[in-house]
């Protein structure tokens, strides 16, 4: 059957990462991206992260703590808040794709906090045809993620968070093609992240604040989009680790840096064979067998690119990030995004501004690819609007750094 969805699910992922694989002359992987289902879960929600480069995992906690960082909970300043995000997403390609991100948290006591968030994807406006090329109906795919999670903090300094996911992902709206009758994938995870930060006196006159971050997310099964799950795909699980260090210039003025820093842990797709064994199936020929389980491909992950350790090091992408507040009512923020060609060339500068007044704050960002390439990120909105509770009524005792 021929499924308009094929391509648009295509560009969705292609946002994320290329689906090609080409070699060198000498057999050395060339273009080698690794791909996964569901990769609406690597994208970030919110327009304050999108204005630093797309990081946060050490970023001052903030509502929308959840998708980078939700150990950062535990240290917020306020009691209670909620945010609503909205990404227009490729449209730059298509007008009709749109992620949507709520999000919110609740202080239990002194060193417990708890948030949840919900995360909706949609694909928009798909027309289904069949191998003749007659209309089978109009039909909107979507996905889904809906998060809690659970911070604390252990120490003085340090904090722990678990964050448990349930995913959703309907493609094919029960549509039948080549042989398969697609149904909607589901899959459960969870995420597990540290959060350590402490006032230092690094500069002699210059009061600073020193963090880093933890997060490994989207631990959990593989998901099939058909019933008789004969295929099933990883999804994103992701190890991100980084720092970041806060300047109070003066009662009014403070400006922050920080750097993520990103690794997918699931299995680099290998180099096979040219011929085809007696079975039609193909040997490998570098890299390792990628049908493995969940725990073993997070492991081998570190190990399996076919170029040996210059692939896995091209693996990693970066992120980084500053942030200028004065008297924590005006933001400008400026960030920069960095993957390497041959792990999907993704390279772009953001720009962001975010306002806060009394219960309600707004932010705002903008992604400029630097690639000179058509980019389907081109144009990137992101928009948050923020409540904060704690402000509507009762303020409890924040824990001490």
């Amino acid at each position: 059957m021929k499924h308009k969805i094929l391509l648009v699910a295509l560009l969705a992922t292609l946002a994320l990462e290329s689906t090609a694989q080409t070699f060198t002359k000498d057999g050395q992987p060339d273009i080698n991206t690794i791909t996964t289902a569901v990769p609406l879960l690597m994208i970030g929600p919110d327009a304050r992260a999108g204005g630093l480069g797309d990081g946060g995992v050490a970023s001052s906690p903030d509502v929308n703590s959840m998708h980078w960082n939700a150990a950062k909970y535990s240290r917020i300043k306020d009691d209670m808040g909620f945010s609503f995000n909205y990404t227009p997403w490729l449209r730059n390609l298509v007008n009709d794709i749109n992620l949507a991100y709520v999000s919110f948290y609740k202080r239990i006591d002194k060193v417990s906090t708890v948030g949840a968030t919900l995360r909706y994807f949609s694909l928009g406006e798909i027309q289904f045809t069949d191998e003749y090329g007659e209309s089978l109906g109009i039909y909107k795919p979507n996905e889904w993620a809906v998060d809690a999670a659970y911070s604390r903090i252990l120490t003085e300094k340090l904090s722990l968070a678990v964050t448990g996911r349930f995913i959703y992902s309907n493609l094919g709206q029960g549509q039948y093609g080549t042989g398969i009758d697609m149904s909607p994938g589901t899959s459960v995870a969870a995420d597990f992240s540290l959060y350590w930060e402490d006032e230092v006196n690094w500069f002699v006159s210059t009061p600073a604040t020193f963090a880093w971050g933890i997060n490994i997310s989207n631990i959990g099964q593989k998901i099939s989009y058909s019933k008789s799950n004969l295929q099933s795909d990883f999804i994103p699980t992701n190890f991100r680790i980084g720092p970041r260090l806060t300047l109070d210039l003066d009662d009014y003025n403070s400006i922050s840096f920080q750097l993520d820093v990103n690794k997918l842990l699931v299995p680099t797709p290998p180099i096979y064979d040219s011929t085809d064994n007696a079975d039609g199936s193909r040997s490998i020929a570098k890299g390792m067998d990628p049908d493995v389980s969940v725990i073993q491909g997070m492991i081998q992950s570190w190990y399996d690119a076919p170029g040996g350790f210059s692939e896995e090091l091209r693996e990693f992408s970066f992120a980084f990030g500053t942030e200028y507040w004065y008297t924590d009512v005006l933001a400008l923020r400026g960030g920069f995004y960095y993957e390497d060609l041959t792990k999907g060339n993704r390279k772009y500068a953001t720009l962001g501004v975010g306002l806060r007044y009394n219960v309600f704050g707004l932010d705002f960002s903008y992604l400029i690819p630097v690639t000179t390439d058509q980019n389907p990120l081109q144009n990137t909105l992101r928009f948050s609007l923020i409540f904060n509770l704690d402000k509507m009524g009762k303020s409890v005792t924040t824990p001490a750094k």
